[in-house]
């Protein structure tokens, strides 16, 4: 059984991946607290309870009745609830995750496996999803395989070699960034230590914010501090030595911000009052009129590192639109500038195209943040998802060249059959796929009734959509929903794909398979016309979007808020 305080991207891995072992598992949320932890292990009666991801202590009738097993995202002897924002503040080089068997002191258990990793420079979220998860699947796995064998004998934290060191909560007061006097690298550091959760807490225009996310600026100056510009819904804002880009801003919740949670940074600051001295008329509810907002080029030029969402670059027959999202969500602006993109590649002589290729999160579909922050979320819903199946559309209609969707991170919803549009997917091994609308109420679209039935099946394709559970990447292969698995850390991602796209350009039976391609597309429209699949999809979607006693709404708002919904046991026991 899974304890979690949250069904999040690694307590799904660690699901999926011990399920594909042939495990029996079941989950229960500790999030509904304690009663529901002990009501859950007493009914299901576990052999191995594990705790992938925990905010809370385990009762203590449960460690004391049933081998617990706790990931804590430290190397030995590390204690504490902060392990990961530390390494990430003090910048170590290499860090750890340590399987641990539950006791009274906090993270003080027998060690039942541990794994180290090589920190790169990334947000804390990103290392997460990336390396720890890495680290934590393998070292779960080990520590089950030793539980089940039955002779190892966990060593204790008391053992030479093993230096014990407490490190407590890291609070707001260490993440305070000092405008005036702190460089852009330890603003870099601040912000990328707090950029998923949870947040630097700072004022702009005299409200209190937290900020996620940053990013260097290359030219753009001001006096520290300042505000400078936006760009695609990101703010930057100078430093005593350069500038930082900030994709998010979440207002407090004092504030009185009826949409206190997190959203791009541009948008939050269009509600706030201009700074004295800014005069001009209101602009839209995307943007501060008050701020220029400096594009960036599509094609970076060499040497430049300012940031941007959405690049484009060329090598060779081979084009690479790679495209980054805080959280994998895509707004309707996003889906948008991606489809402008998108045809700006198509325009460049190539005869492969990549898709994504990022080391995080490849996409998870419609912005449900942007869409509950929305005065009109159910228009907003259905602006974001035709926004979405456009560029579905555009890609499923490209017959002239390859298109790889690769796969760095997690995808689910949307964000699989953005990838399922593609005619190869390459998929990291550590990726974890749900390919499913189900647990938001929602149908679906993106062309998902052609797309997945016609890689799985379709009484595959409507058992992943009904049962709703996390894919591993292996799983993924094994069904046909992914061709290539690359087994690669985060950290490699780019590389071998581009090596892997070399490949596929110089394979002299290229060209037949577009031939293949154009004539398999021109069948399929006249067997029925995308147009068709498109019309019946929406014809459900805008059903649920437009009534408000529909759960998708409450769902939402619960989601975006971080409110625990439904049943303690998000998947019940499934195998």
């Amino acid at each position: 059984m899974l304890v979690a305080s949250a069904f999040n991207s690694l307590s799904q891995r660690v699901y999926a991946e011990l399920s594909d072992e042939g495990h029996r598992v079941d989950v229960v949320l500790a999030s509904h607290g304690p009663d529901a932890v002990r009501d859950a292990v007493r009914e299901v009666r576990p052999e191995l309870v594990v705790a992938p991801m925990l905010k809370s202590a385990l009762p203590e009738d449960v460690w004391r009745e049933h081998t617990c097993l706790i990931v804590h995202p430290g190397p030995p002897g590390d204690r504490g609830p902060s392990a990961l924002d530390w390494a990430i503040a003090e910048e170590a080089p290499r860090w750890g995750v340590t399987v641990l068997q539950a006791e009274a002191a906090m993270d003080a258990g027998d060690i039942w496996a541990d794994e180290a990793f090589p920190v790169p420079s990334a947000g804390k979220s990103d290392v997460y999803r990336g390396e720890v998860s890495d680290a934590a699947s393998a070292a779960v796995l080990l520590a089950v395989r030793r539980f089940a064998d039955g002779s190892f004998k966990p060593r204790p934290q008391s053992d030479p070699g093993i230096q014990v060191v407490w490190r407590d909560f890291f609070r707001q007061e260490q993440r305070r960034i000092d405008w005036e006097n702190d460089s852009t690298q330890a603003v870099l550091r601040k912000l990328r230590g707090a950029d998923s959760q949870p947040g630097v807490r700072d004022e702009l225009c005299g409200r209190e914010v937290f900020l996620h996310g940053g990013h260097p600026e290359d030219r753009l100056r001001g006096e520290p501090g300042e505000l400078l510009a936006t760009r695609s819904g990101a703010v930057c804002r100078a430093t005593r030595d350069g500038a930082v880009w900030i994709p998010e801003l979440r207002p407090r919740k004092s504030s009185g911000d009826p949409a206190p949670f997190r959203r791009p940074a541009a948008s939050v600051l269009a509600g706030f009052p201009a700074p004295p001295g800014f005069r001009g008329m209101p602009g839209s509810s995307d943007r501060p009129y008050w701020l220029p907002e400096i594009a960036a080029p599509l094609e970076l030029p060499p040497g430049r590192v300012t940031w941007t969402d959405i690049r484009y670059r060329q090598q060779g027959d081979i084009g690479f639109l790679s495209f980054s999202f805080p959280g994998g969500a895509m707004s309707t602006t996003h889906c948008r500038r991606l489809l402008a993109a998108y045809r700006y590649a198509l325009s460049r002589p190539t005869s492969v195209l990549v898709l994504g290729g990022s080391r995080d999160f490849f996409s998870n579909g419609i912005h449900l943040n942007v869409i509950e922050a929305s005065s009109d979320p159910a228009g907003e819903s259905w602006s974001n998802l035709n926004a979405m199946n456009d560029l579905v559309e555009a890609i499923l209609r490209t017959t002239d060249r390859l298109v790889v969707a690769a796969i760095g991170g997690n995808a689910a919803a949307g964000g699989v059959m953005l990838a399922l549009a593609a005619d190869e997917v390459w998929c990291r091994t550590g990726s974890v796929l749900n390919p499913h609308y189900r647990n938001m109420g929602l149908y679906g679209s993106e062309y998902w009734t052609y797309s997945l039935p016609r890689r799985v099946g379709a009484e595959t394709a409507e058992r992943l959509t009904t049962e709703a559970l996390p894919v591993s990447a292996a799983t993924a292969e094994r069904i046909g929903l992914v061709d290539r698995l690359v087994p690669v850390p985060a950290q490699g991602f780019r590389d071998e794909v581009e090596r892997l796209a070399a490949e596929l350009a110089g394979d002299p039976d290229l060209t037949q398979r577009i031939t293949a391609k154009t004539t398999a597309r021109h069948a399929d429209e006249l067997q029925r016309p995308l147009a068709e699949y498109r019309r019946s999809e929406l014809a459900r979607m805008r059903a649920v979007f437009f009534d408000p006693r529909a759960p998708y709404h409450a769902l939402r708002a619960a989601f975006v808020r971080k409110l625990p919904t439904g049943s303690p046991r998000p998947l019940g026991a499934t195998r």
